[in-house]
């Protein structure tokens, strides 16, 4: 069950749902780090899918996986990834760009949160 409202939590705030899915991998506490989970999710965008302007209040670990995706924080530059490139999110960074590159291809990526346990990963911004 949790998973499922981990789940519609990342997608509403994401993308509509018939351009974005979003797969929960896995959830564990981080025993080091006192009231702190990490949390692993593949995000796939249909071609042309972007998501709203959110945040995750969460460091933020993305890889690439197949295709290609736009991603921008306010304040900082667009940047176009590929395969086997990374981009990372502070918490209070704002993520102002997410997107697929390509109007025909899909696009899957891998999400890594190191976030606040029982915290949603992805909140709209305000």
């Amino acid at each position: 069950m949790k998973n499922v409202l981990i789940l519609l939590c990342v997608t509403a705030s994401m993308a509509p749902a018939q351009d974005t899915k979003v797969t929960p991998l896995m959830t564990k506490e981080l025993s080091d780090i006192a009231g702190k989970e990490g949390m692993l999710v593949t995000v796939e965008y249909a071609p042309g899918a972007a998501s709203t302007e959110h945040r995750h209040n969460a460091h933020v670990f993305v890889y690439v996986l197949e295709g290609s995706v736009v991603m921008q924080v306010k304040g900082g530059s667009p940047v176009t990834l590929g395969p086997g490139q990374t981009f990372h999110e502070s918490p209070s960074d704002v993520h102002t760009v997410s997107k697929n590159a390509s109007a025909t291809k899909p696009a899957k990526f891998l999400v890594f949160f190191v976030k606040d346990k029982g915290a949603p990963p992805t909140v709209p911004a305000k």
